[in-house]
């Protein structure tokens, strides 16, 4: 069954090379979705795919890039009402 998982990431997670982080690990997981910053300096992820891959790749985001600290992950697991054909880093 395909899964959507949205998530807020806090901490040092703009200017640090995240968004490329997340874009990479989505495409080696093959989900689609988008990562975006915010203006509260947090970053916004939506990902689609099968639950027990976004599971995985929730776990990997609270990792981060190498000059990243994540502080916190916030997930929200839901049914997704738009499906996307790719992931892209939104600016």
């Amino acid at each position: 069954m395909f899964s959507e998982v949205f998530c807020i990431v806090s901490g040092k997670v703009q200017a640090v090379g995240y968004r490329d982080f997340v874009s990479r690990l989505a495409k080696e997981h093959g989900i689609v979705g988008f990562v975006r910053n915010k203006p509260d300096d947090t970053v916004e992820i939506l990902g689609q795919g099968y639950p027990d891959i976004l599971k995985q790749f929730v776990e990997e985001l609270n990792e981060g890039s190498v000059l990243a600290k994540v502080d916190g992950v916030a997930v929200d697991w839901r049914s997704p009402e738009v499906q996307f054909d790719d992931f892209q880093v939104l600016f």
